[in-house]
């Protein structure tokens, strides 16, 4: 009795460590520009590319007992998506998106710089997440270019740790908020218009 009682307190202790472990996510991150964008434009050409320049491609961790083992990383059609929404957003605006190497085309490099997602590691529990998204932005034309970069950030707190739903649902919100700044700024849509 007092083996089966010892293989019970064991099991239990290895459940209750296992529950404090969580495992990595992948999220498949859907950024939308979601500025009010009006034809400002009469069919200039812009070439668009967009890219991701970040260091790494782990966000960060989910935290835990084990926060090595829970990294956060976006899905590789991530950059497609933000590439299809920046080619939109350009549309909207009343610019022709043409290929590279069009004579005389201006153009727009978003680059996906940051995108951070920060836990408490000294703790069992996932409490808060703080998360950060930022773009860069370089627009040419053909006698003046300029540089910005747009960035938003959000803090969440949990009563439990957030699954992968919530977590995709959240760091789309922040990237949504940084892409959308890009269209927001005057000058980017000044120096398109040459």
């Amino acid at each position: 009795m007092l083996k089966y009682s010892r293989w019970l307190g064991v099991a239990g202790l290895v459940a209750l460590l296992a529950g404090c472990a969580h495992s990595p996510q992948q999220l498949n991150v859907t950024p939308t520009v979601t500025t009010q964008l009006n034809q400002v434009a009469q069919r200039q050409p812009v070439v668009v590319t967009v890219q991701d320049s970040r260091s790494s491609p782990t966000l960060g961790t989910r935290g835990g007992l084990y926060p090595d083992s829970s990294n956060l990383t976006i899905s590789p059609q991530a950059i497609p998506h933000l590439r299809q929404q920046v080619e939109q957003a350009v549309a909207q605006l009343g610019f022709q998106v043409v290929p590279q190497g069009t004579p005389n085309a201006n153009s727009l490099v978003v680059s996906l710089a940051e995108l951070s997602y920060v836990s408490p590691k000294d703790s069992v529990y996932v409490t808060q997440a703080d998360i950060g998204a930022t773009f860069a932005a370089e627009v040419r034309s053909l006698n003046q270019r300029y540089n910005g970069r747009y960035s938003a950030s959000a803090q969440h707190r949990f009563g439990y740790a957030p699954n992968q739903a919530t977590n995709t649902r959240l760091v789309t919100e922040v990237m949504s908020d940084a892409l959308s700044r890009i269209f927001r700024d005057p000058e980017v849509i000044r120096i398109l218009q040459q």
